[in-house]
């Protein structure tokens, strides 16, 4: 991310210092400038959406199967009654 955050520094610095006597609108400052910008930006990208290698998630443990089943009873719901109000 830093090398990113060089690029777009150097992009804007390009752009705002170009050439004096053309008040920037010279190479550097309409073509090395953005590139400098795009380059960042895409460096940033990766940065943010590319995963580490490094960084595995350790499988989790097994778990052992139950030797009975255990029955369990869920509390049955009562019925929902109709609202009492008609539409007119």
């Amino acid at each position: 991310m830093w090398i990113g955050l060089a690029l777009l520094a150097a992009g804007f610095i390009t752009m705002m210092f170009g050439d004096k006597e053309n008040y920037g609108e010279d190479f550097v400052g309409i073509t090395l400038g953005p590139l400098l910008l795009v380059a960042g930006f895409c460096v940033e990208f990766a940065a943010i959406m590319v995963r580490d290698k490094s960084l595995v998630v350790a499988p989790a443990a097994p778990v052992a199967p139950l030797s009975t089943p255990v029955a369990t009873t869920a509390p049955v719901a009562a019925p929902v009654a109709a609202p009492a109000y008609k539409r007119l």
